[in-house]
């Protein structure tokens, strides 16, 4: 029995660490990427952390709605940051190789992140939900203590569903080869490499993302009824066009990140889809990201003005 043991030990430390391949081609190709990455990285943080910085100035922005941007402009700049430094690195030639265990920090992180994610556009769709249909009852419905309790709840379900699925992943023997053909660790990669029995991983990764994603897609899905439901009611065109204002950024946001993550992650196997895994998680955890506060920015009346007055 002893033997058993120390050769399950030997198998999921024969693999210390990981080469990601990246994006193969050429060095000028390579080079390119990174520069684009690199710019896009750049935007992204200065977007997210301009909304933080003009809800936090300006006392007109101190609402529920607002708060809850600010959660999602922070979540954005610590989920981009996860993966864009380390990618540039892997395509650049500078930086290909990761431990196993920072390679499953990194899994977590991202993943627990972007469950965070589908949690605080479900609150911010239920905000808007209280806010069209309910506008009398919306500031004793909304106080700062529920909105923080909200909060909270998003970023504490978010990474104590992915803390399954980690515990799981720590658990793979890996063997060789340690070739990840991504640029981030993700499960998909994990499953491949894996020389054991993953149908456990792959099972548990498909429950829990039908419950965070379907749940929290259901939550934004009936919301958005009852907000079109109320708008439709609405007798003046002018009316009409200035509720749905309020949540068009959102609505956009919702539409843009769900279509993504549910190609990733509401599947029964990998299905050997990696190549197209990569491409999609490049929309997924650079694109909608730096898109995000330009969003809201731009289908947003009063975050113009404040950002031109600021500017």
């Amino acid at each position: 029995m002893g033997f058993v043991t120390g050769t399950e030990t030997e198998n999921r430390t024969s693999v210390q660490e990981f080469i990601f391949l990246g994006f193969p081609g050429t060095w000028h190709f390579r080079t390119s990427l990174a520069v684009l990455f690199s710019v896009m990285y750049i935007l992204t943080i200065a977007g997210n952390v301009s909304i933080i910085a003009l809800v936090w100035i300006h006392p007109r922005f101190h609402t529920p709605m607002y708060f809850f941007l600010c959660n999602l402009s922070f979540l954005e700049i610590w989920y981009t940051t996860a993966c864009v430094p380390k990618a540039i690195g892997v395509m650049l030639g500078t930086s290909q190789t990761i431990s196993f265990t920072v390679c499953l920090l990194q899994l977590f992180f991202l993943l627990s992140m972007g469950s965070t994610e589908c949690f605080l556009l479900a609150v911010m769709a239920y905000d808007r939900y209280l806010a069209i249909c309910h506008p009398l009852r919306y500031s004793s419905l909304m106080k700062s203590t529920f909105c923080a309790q909200l909060a909270l709840a998003s970023w504490l379900c978010g990474f104590l569903a992915i803390s399954v699925l980690a515990t799981l992943i720590s658990r793979l023997s890996f063997c060789g080869p340690n070739i990840i053909n991504h640029f981030l660790c993700d499960i998909d990669s994990c499953i491949a490499l894996s020389c054991t029995d993953t149908s456990l991983v792959e099972l548990a990764t498909f429950i829990v993302s039908i419950i965070v994603i379907m749940v929290s897609c259901a939550v934004t899905l009936i919301s958005y009824i009852y907000i079109i439901s109320t708008i439709l009611r609405i007798p003046s065109a002018q009316g009409r066009q200035k509720a749905f204002s309020t949540c068009s950024a959102h609505l956009t946001v919702v539409t843009i990140w769900y279509g993504s993550i549910i190609f990733l992650y509401v599947k029964p196997s990998a299905q050997n889809s990696l190549d197209l895994n990569k491409t999609i998680s490049i929309f997924n955890t650079i694109v909608t990201p730096l898109l995000n506060p330009f969003i809201y920015t731009l289908r947003n009346k009063e975050v113009k003005e404040a950002l031109g007055k600021a500017i």
